[in-house]
């Protein structure tokens, strides 16, 4: 009797023990991982930053007095120069994009405005008279313009700029070679128009800093070519030439962008 008792109390432990192995072990839920807000193209933004410019005045001085200068108008009065000048720049820009639906393309417009310290030596004369030279300084700038871009990845926008610019130079105290520093003449301040082109790229940060876009654009920049008369110091007479005058420039800016509608839903694209 002893033994059958044993007998069935060790079956009920077996069964017991199968059945416990059959529930197997509770499923492990991961919890759900916050998403990134998706980038959106789409919209506009407004952005602020610095770079660097350097250009280039390729000028030659003429007559325009037969009597001041004693040659008639239009005679060159010395070698054709060119002078060069560098610097920083702050630029503050606004703008709007569209992104077109279905495709990785990207279109928009915009407008900035850069103050300047670009400065660099400038001479004029040496032919028929002593060489006056001075410091140019290119003080703002401003553009408008469009771009077109296509994205590389949903965060990474490459793209080609253009539209037309106007800058200034101040006005320049010349002084003649033998005498630096003494002011006997200027070349009076002006400002120029011309056009533009550029390329660069622009990241979306909205991982790190929400709304946030890092954009970088080297951007070449001609005027066109003017006529700026040089006076006598402290009269400020004419002196009978006048400098004609050509600049071309080169910039590099880069500036973070705040996008109004960086939340919004993206338009689907394939890469």
């Amino acid at each position: 009797m002893n033994k059958f008792l044993m007998a069935l109390t060790a079956v009920a432990a077996m069964t017991g023990t199968a059945s416990a192995a059959d529930l197997g072990a509770r499923p492990y839920t991961k919890a759900p991982v916050a998403m990134a807000p998706a980038v959106n193209w789409t919209g506009c933004y407004v952005g602020a930053g610095g770079g660097a410019a350097m250009t280039k005045n390729d000028h030659n001085d003429i007559s325009n007095s037969l009597a001041l200068t004693g040659f008639a108008p239009g005679t060159s009065l010395g070698p054709n120069l060119s002078t060069g000048a560098d610097g920083w720049l702050a630029t503050v820009q606004g703008g709007c994009d569209y992104q077109f639906a279905g495709t990785n393309w990207v279109i928009g417009g915009f407008a900035d405005y850069d103050y300047m310290d670009v400065r660099g030596d400038i001479s004029t004369g040496g032919t028929f008279g002593p060489s006056l030279v001075g410091s140019q300084k290119q003080d703002w700038q401003w553009s408008a313009g469009a771009r077109v871009g296509y994205l590389i990845t949903p965060a990474l926008l490459t793209y080609v700029s253009g539209g037309y610019t106007q800058a200034h130079w101040k006005s320049t105290t010349l002084s003649s070679f033998f005498a630096p520093g003494v002011g006997v003449a200027t070349l009076p301040g002006t400002t120029k128009g011309g056009w533009f082109i550029g390329t660069g790229d622009e990241y979306a940060l909205t991982t790190f800093l929400p709304g946030l876009f890092w954009k970088t654009e080297y951007r070449y920049s001609e005027f066109d070519r003017s006529n700026v008369s040089i006076n006598t110091l402290p009269a400020g007479l004419p002196t009978g030439v006048t400098e004609t005058q050509k600049f071309r420039e080169h910039s590099v800016r880069s500036e973070l962008v705040y996008r109004f509608n960086w939340g919004g839903a993206p338009l689907v694209a394939k890469y």
